[in-house]
């Protein structure tokens, strides 16, 4: 999939491919809570040399956001987790992302996938379940 369609693609998953409530085959596929954590450390380490975006991570606790996102993870993954942290539209108030900023996260979460070996079948999964939350993140 061309990575300038990423938004679009993301609406058109998102309405193709909603889990069953305790199917945690997604999570399963992810690796578990080990694989997610993987995930979102390759995830932040990308984004650490992605001067398209670093800056939006320059002030903030990286050790709390990484804890914070395997939490979120594996909850749309449908694993066992609880995610303990603040609402997307809290969490993004005042950052006045774009468009662009919020695909170049998900540019480094693919990178971060594809170095782990997920299918491409599996990323979209995931890319559905955090979908929704585009619209909660942007233009806050």
């Amino acid at each position: 999939m061309h990575r300038l369609l990423i938004a679009a693609a993301l609406a058109l998953v998102a309405a193709c491919a909603q889990q069953p409530p305790g199917d945690d085959s997604l999570y399963q596929e992810l690796g578990g809570k080990a694989g997610i954590t993987r995930i979102v450390e390759g995830m932040l380490l990308n984004i650490a040399g992605d001067p398209r975006i670093v800056e939006h991570f320059r002030n903030i606790d990286i050790e709390r956001l990484r804890d914070k996102l395997v939490e979120q993870f594996c909850v749309e993954a449908g694993g066992p987790c609880r995610y303990t942290g603040d609402s997307m539209e809290e969490s993004h108030k005042g950052q006045q992302l774009t468009e662009s900023d919020f695909n170049a996260l998900v540019e480094n979460l693919q990178d971060a996938m594809d170095a782990e070996g997920i299918a491409s079948r599996t990323q979209n999964r995931l890319l559905a379940r955090l979908a929704p939350m585009r619209g909660q993140v942007i233009h806050k």
